[in-house]
């Protein structure tokens, strides 16, 4: 009984290893290509005149009030991802991608600014600097696999083609210049 239970949970982890591997890819990607767009907005944030007296006040904070700041973003915006795929379930395409990645955007801009302003505090806490790490070896395992690097070639490959491509459509459409030379 004992052996059919250790062999049974052998298979069961032999088949969610890849799907959870698929899935914690999917998640770093989709997180990366809205970083793109995150990142230039948090520091645009950063640099408005209403964040800078927030500032003062969170690094005024204590780290466990600090990480309840930290997490109001999260617990607030996480819920956007299952009512976006709700509202494409029903058929709403438009809005419900429109819903994730404003959602999205916003979630990565606040938390990323929220961290970098409160990093320290954050990494007193035993619980959330373990957990910080563990997240950024995961992270760093999946970019370090051979299938991400392939991934990320392929998209700087199609990256190069695309602009390499329009480059070319627009100088191809630019009107000849006339010059006037005198003789």
């Amino acid at each position: 009984m004992v052996r059919a239970l250790v062999l049974w949970s052998i298979h069961v982890n032999r088949i969610l290893k890849p799907m959870v591997f698929l899935l914690a890819a999917i998640y770093f990607v989709v997180d990366a290509i809205f970083m793109t767009v995150a990142r230039p907005l948090s520091n645009w944030v950063a640099e408005h005149w209403l964040f800078g007296s927030r500032r003062a006040w969170i690094v005024s904070l204590r780290p466990c009030p600090t990480l309840l700041l930290f997490a109001v973003p999260l617990v607030a915006l996480e819920p956007v991802k299952p009512v976006a795929a709700y509202l494409v379930g029903k058929g709403h395409v438009a809005t419900g991608i429109f819903i994730l990645v404003v959602g999205e955007i916003l979630k990565l801009a606040l938390v990323e600014r929220l961290f970098s302003v409160s990093r320290d505090k954050l990494m007193s806490i035993p619980a959330f600097a373990c957990a910080y790490w563990k997240y950024r070896a995961a992270k760093d395992w999946i970019v370090s696999a051979e299938a991400w690097q392939a991934v990320r070639r392929w998209s700087l490959i199609a990256q190069y083609a695309i602009r390499n491509y329009t480059w070319q459509l627009k100088a191809s459409q630019r009107a000849p210049h006339i010059t006037f030379q005198s003789r």
